[in-house]
């Protein structure tokens, strides 16, 4: 299993992917966006041992109160379902943390399973006096430092880049 930068080449294996492991095309069609109007931040994948693209993460930007502290979004992930379970989603998330903190960028949020995104170190955005920007469930919006100490001092609405607003 390689863990790389995503390249141009990868872009409609993605897409399949994407397809292939959600409900509706949504996912796709907002990669698609992010890429084409310059909000991808990072976005790797994971391929096989021979070359398939079988997971996918993006980070694209979000801002506190209208400001931009370089945070990132995590979405989407995905894996092919026949690779699921076997750590490649946690492996992504990992070094796309090291990448982003390497590249200046020293927090992430998450709209998602809290048990799942707990494991890897996020917490609920309650906790620190933060909410997303559409009424979720208490919990299920989370947040990551990856630099310690960034948390301090901050605190109220985090929004998406508009690309999301179209789901």
């Amino acid at each position: 299993m390689l863990i790389r930068t995503e390249a141009p080449a990868d872009i409609l294996a993605v897409d399949q992917l994407l397809k292939s492991a959600f409900e509706t095309d949504a996912e796709a069609n907002l990669v698609m966006k992010l890429r084409e109007n310059g909000h991808r931040t990072l976005s790797l994948v994971a391929s096989s041992d021979e070359g398939d693209v079988v997971g996918y993460v993006l980070f694209s930007p979000v801002t506190i109160n209208g400001e931009d502290y370089n945070w990132q979004g995590l979405a989407p992930l995905a894996v092919k379902q026949e690779y699921r379970r076997q750590g490649i989603a946690k492996r992504l998330i990992e070094e796309a943390f090291a990448s982003l903190l390497e590249l200046g960028y020293p927090a992430c949020v998450v709209l998602g399973d809290p048990a799942y995104y707990g494991r890897l170190g996020f917490e609920a955005s309650e906790q620190h006096g933060m909410r997303c920007q559409w009424d979720v469930p208490e919990g299920v919006f989370q947040v990551k430092e990856l630099r310690s100490g960034e948390f301090e001092g901050q605190s109220g609405m985090i929004e998406y880049c508009s690309e999301f607003s179209h789901l």
